[in-house]
């Protein structure tokens, strides 16, 4: 029978932790802050940011809104983030990626932001810090996440091999080096990769990040893995969510199993908001 990896308890604990470590700060004169930048009103922000503010509410995070139009110019957009980035009350920042290409380079926008406050983990020197196995910046959110629940669940990573199915920034590089920075053998699949499913389906652990909704069937199996789906995809045929892992067939093949909605997801935004918090703690350390 296949145990799900449910995302609830993982994210509750975290959540806790930052909740204690945000009132500890506060006895000692400091309250960890968000600044967040949104332009326009796209259905996914709104939904995350809403996620995003219960969190920080629920933990005593405060929250500074920048708020845009989508017509809104880059200089207008950069002045706003430039203060954020040189205001020491302001801990960590939290960009909606991505803006409208006609007037936004991506690059220059994720390493606009400094380092030190880079939440999200998306700017060149926080994935620096992830290849390198050193203290600077914070790893993605989403790449964190899926260590996090490894852990929680007690699934071994040193010495496994573990396949991840994807090479994009958010996810699949970052957590390829998460893992080999705790010993485990990584294989990483693209979508110029001879016979994906054979090497998946001979790994201990399987991370899904294709962006493919329920590309990964029982070819990619076997039924002693760990799978990590986090694929999360509106199914129009389903009328339901659905990540990379086709569901039917991974439930009773596969040993373990995030699932969609509820796995991965859930506790990206608490890693969000745990950096908030440790990001206002190493100010303490720069004092």
């Amino acid at each position: 029978m296949t145990r799900l990896l449910k995302g609830k308890e993982v994210a509750d604990l975290i959540s806790a932790r930052s909740a204690e470590e945000c009132t500890e700060l506060k006895e000692k004169g400091i309250t960890p802050t968000m600044a967040l930048f949104r332009v326009g009103e796209k259905d996914d922000d709104l939904s995350y940011e809403r996620n995003i503010l219960k969190k920080c509410e629920t933990a005593g995070i405060k929250v500074i809104h920048h708020i845009f139009p989508e017509d809104v110019e880059a200089e207008d957009f950069y002045r706003k983030l430039d203060e954020a980035n040189s205001d020491p009350a302001v801990h960590g920042i939290m960009v909606f990626r991505p803006l409208p290409k006609e007037r936004f380079n991506d690059a220059e926008l994720r390493n606009r932001i400094n380092v030190d406050k880079d939440i999200d983990g998306c700017s060149d020197l926080s994935l620096s810090g992830v290849f390198t196995n050193r203290d600077i910046g914070f790893a993605p959110c989403t790449a964190e996440a899926a260590i996090r629940i490894l852990d929680h669940y007690g699934i071994e990573i040193a010495g496994k091999n573990i396949t991840v199915l994807g090479r994009s920034l958010v996810i699949g590089k970052p957590v390829s080096m998460l893992l080999l920075n705790r010993n485990a053998t990584v294989t990483i699949c693209h979508t110029k990769t001879r016979d994906a499913a054979k090497i998946a389906s001979a790994a201990d652990i399987l991370i899904c990040a294709t962006g493919q909704m329920e590309l990964v069937n029982k070819d990619y199996l076997n039924k002693d893995q760990a799978v990590i789906d986090v694929g999360f995809s509106w199914n129009d045929q389903k009328q339901k969510l659905c990540g990379d892992v086709l569901f039917k067939d991974a439930d009773g093949l596969v040993h373990d199993l995030t699932p969609v909605p509820g796995g991965v997801g859930s506790v990206t935004t608490s890693i969000l908001i745990s950096h908030v918090v440790e990001a206002a703690k190493r100010t303490l350390k720069h004092n």
